[in-house]
C-alpha cells in the first residue's frame, strides 16, 4: 500500500523555504516568441518552454505556465504544455498551472481529473479555480486535491479593476463575496498547525488595503497567497508590506514578463531571477 501524499501546503511552503517566493510565470505571448526569435508555433512553444524552465528550475519555487497561451495552438500546444509539467516534475519543480477552472458536478470534477489526478496527461501540482459559481462548486477539486497531496488557489481578489464589482459585494449575509471565498479556503485547506494550508488564494499586489480591510487576512490565516501584479502591473517590493502586512510571509511573488523579457540567454533569464529572489527575500 502506497504512503499517503504529501500535503501541498506543506510542499510548497518547503520549496518556498528552500528557493525564495519568486513563481515565474512561463507565459509564451506571440510578441515573446518573437523577441526570442522563434515562430508562432507548437515548435516555438516548446523551444520557449524548454530554455525558460532550465534557466530558473534551481532558482524559483514554482513554475506558473498559463493554460490559454499552449491551448490556442490546439492539440500540439497542448502536448507542449504536458511536456513542460511532466519536465518540471522531472526536476522536482512544482507546477501551478493556470487554468481558472470553474463548474459545478461532474463537469467539475472531469477538470479537476485532468489536473491534479495523479498519472493524468495534464498533472500538475496545483491549478486555479474560478469559485463564482459558489464555493461548494468546488468540491470535486477539494476532494480530488485532499487524496492526492495537490493544491488549488482561488481567485479572491484578482488585480484586473473590475474584480471589485464582484469580489467586494457583500453576500446576503453582509460578508464580502471575497472573504467568503477566504474561508472557504480555510476551511477546506488548512493543514497542521503552523502549516500551510493547500487551498490558496488570488490576492492581487495591486489591491491596495482591501485584502486586510475586507478579512481575508483573518478569514485565512493559513492560505498561501499567489499574488499577480507584481512588475508589468506596478507593483514592488513595498507592496508585500503594505498589502499583505502581517501575512507577507504566505505572499507568492509571481513574475512573468518581467523575467522572460530578458530572455532567450539562460544566464540572462537566471540572473534575473536570482535578482528578484533578493529583492523579495
Amino acid at each position: 500500500m502506497s504512503a499517503p501524499a504529501r500535503a501541498f501546503g506543506a510542499r510548497l511552503r518547503e520549496a518556498v523555504e528552500t528557493r525564495g517566493r519568486i513563481v515565474v510565470g512561463i507565459d509564451p505571448h506571440a510578441s515573446l516568441l518573437q523577441d526570442w526569435g522563434l515562430e508562432d508555433t507548437p515548435e516555438g512553444l516548446a523551444a520557449f518552454s524548454r530554455v525558460a524552465l532550465d534557466a530558473v528550475a534551481e532558482e524559483v519555487c514554482a513554475i506558473k505556465p498559463q493554460s490559454a497561451f499552449f491551448e490556442r495552438h490546439g492539440s500540439a500546444g497542448v502536448a507542449v504544455l504536458e511536456e513542460l509539467l511532466e519536465a518540471a516534475r522531472a526536476r522536482g519543480v512544482l507546477s501551478i498551472l493556470d487554468v481558472k477552472r470553474g463548474d459545478i458536478g461532474s463537469t467539475m470534477a472531469a477538470y479537476a481529473e485532468a489536473h491534479l489526478l495523479p498519472g493524468a496527461p495534464g498533472e500538475a501540482d496545483a491549478i486555479t479555480l474560478s469559485p463564482y459559481l459558489g464555493t461548494g462548486s468546488l468540491d470535486p477539486a477539494v476532494r480530488l486535491a485532499t487524496e492526492h497531496g495537490k493544491g488549488l488557489f482561488l481567485l479572491a481578489l484578482t488585480s484586473n479593476p473590475d474584480g471589485p464589482q464582484v469580489q467586494h459585494a457583500l453576500t446576503g449575509g453582509h460578508t464580502p463575496v471575497a472573504r467568503e471565498i477566504a474561508r472557504h479556503a480555510e476551511e477546506s485547506g488548512s493543514g497542521e498547525p503552523g502549516e500551510w494550508g493547500s487551498v490558496g488564494l488570488v490576492v492581487g499586489a495591486t489591491v491596495g488595503d482591501a485584502y486586510r480591510s475586507l478579512g481575508l487576512d483573518r478569514a485565512a490565516p493559513s492560505a498561501p497567497l499567489l499574488a499577480p501584479g507584481f512588475g508589468a502591473q506596478g507593483a514592488g517590493p513595498a507592496q508585500m508590506r503594505e498589502v499583505f502586512d502581517d501575512n507577507a510571509g504566505h505572499v507568492l511573488v509571481s513574475w512573468s514578463r518581467g523575467v522572460l523579457s530578458v530572455g532567450p540567454d539562460p544566464a540572462r533569464l537566471k540572473a534575473r531571477v536570482q535578482e528578484l529572489r533578493e529583492q523579495y527575500s
